[in-house]
Formats: structure tokens, sequence, C-alpha cells
């Protein structure tokens, strides 16, 4: 029985050592194979698709000029005077603004005359602003000289409402006027300078300032 015993043990020994060394050369050949597709310090690199191209954005070309960039517009103004009442209730020039492109109303001063002329808003009437410009009164022509400004009405700027009326539509003029442009301003009535309007006969000095009515 001893002997038996121990054949066992070296046929259990024989195969035990070709199963290591099997597991032995089937690891040495996986070390072998991976290194060489694989080395330390590798980076993983995608595989490139079929039509690889780079595309830089317009954006982001740096051979392409860039646009400059545009600083926001901000919007002009003239002033319009028109009457109202202060917090006191008493009768006071008022200065409205309208907003003004010189690609579309040329001139400054040619744009705020018409405005007068055409007068307050429905809004601004609302609010107690109104004018004495005769609703039939139309701007004929306005010339700007180097050295003078001519406003040409018709008129029936100077026709009706009486003296208080006629000073008041004068000094709505002077002051839009006088606000608008920093040229001397003569006032025309049917292409006749005007040193006397209305219907009282009242004198007006030109160019027109605050004291055309003393």
């Amino acid at each position: 029985m001893g002997r038996r015993k121990k054949k066992n043990n070296t046929a259990n020994n024989i195969k035990v050592f070709f199963i290591g060394l099997i597991l032995t050369a089937l690891v040495a050949c996986g070390v072998y194979y991976g290194l060489q597709f694989w080395t330390p310090g590798d980076e993983v690199v995608r595989i490139p698709e079929k039509n690889p191209h780079v595309v830089v954005p317009p954006e982001d070309d740096p051979q392409k000029p860039q646009k400059p960039v545009e600083p926001p517009k901000t919007e002009e103004y003239v002033n319009v005077f028109f009457i109202g009442k202060n917090e006191n209730n008493e009768e006071v020039y008022r200065a409205v603004k309208r907003v003004y492109n010189k690609d579309v109303d040329g001139s400054k001063i040619k744009y705020a005359i018409n405005s007068l002329i055409l007068g307050p808003k429905p809004a601004e009437k609302d609010k107690g602003v109104y004018t004495e410009i005769p609703a039939g009164t139309q701007l004929l022509g306005l010339t700007e000289k180097p050295d003078r400004v001519i406003v040409n009405l018709s008129a029936s700027f100077s026709a009706g409402g009486g003296t208080e009326s006629v000073y008041k539509r004068l000094f709505q003029l002077i002051k839009t006027a006088k606000r608008n442009t920093e040229k001397p301003v003569y006032l025309y009535l049917n292409g006749q300078q005007a040193d006397v309007i209305g219907g009282d006969g009242i004198m007006i000095t030109q160019p027109l300032s605050e004291t055309s009515l003393d």
C-alpha cells in the first residue's frame, strides 16, 4: 500500500508541473504581445474618421480680418417748444424732445421747425401741452447759409388769435430756433423778411432773439 501512494504523488506532481509550465508560457506570450502595442507613457489616440478635415470657424480664423466692434448708437434729439403749465399752474414754454435722425430728417433746425408746425402729439396734449402756431401754417422753405438761417413761413403764421397769441407763437419759434442752431435766424413770411407781424402791427427785430419783441 505504501508504494502505490508514492507513485500517485509522483504522477500528481508531474501534472502540476506541466500545467504550471503551460500557464507560464501563456502568460509570457501575453506579456510579449502586449508590449508590442503599449509602452509606458503612450497616450490614447483616437482613430481618425474616413475624411479627417480640421475646420476652423470663421470667427476663430486668425488669418481672417476681424470686424471692428461698433459702439452702440446713441439717439439724438431736437427740442421743440410748446406751451404748458408748471406746478404752480402758470403758463410756461416747455421743451419737448423729438428723436432726430440726420439721415432721414435733414438738418436739426429744419426738423425742429417742421415739428413745431406739426404741433404737440396726442399724448402731450393729454398732459396739457398746446401750441399757438395756427393750424394752416406751412414751412415754405428753410435756407441755411454760412452766416444765417432763413425760415420762410406762410402768412398763416401771423393770422388770427390776437396780440397775446402772436407773442406766444413768436416766442415758440424763437426758442425752438435758437435751441437747435448756433447761427442767427431770420423769419420770412411768404418770401419777405418779417419786420412787422400780426393785425396789431407787432414790431420785431431780426435776427430772432429773446429781445426781438422788446
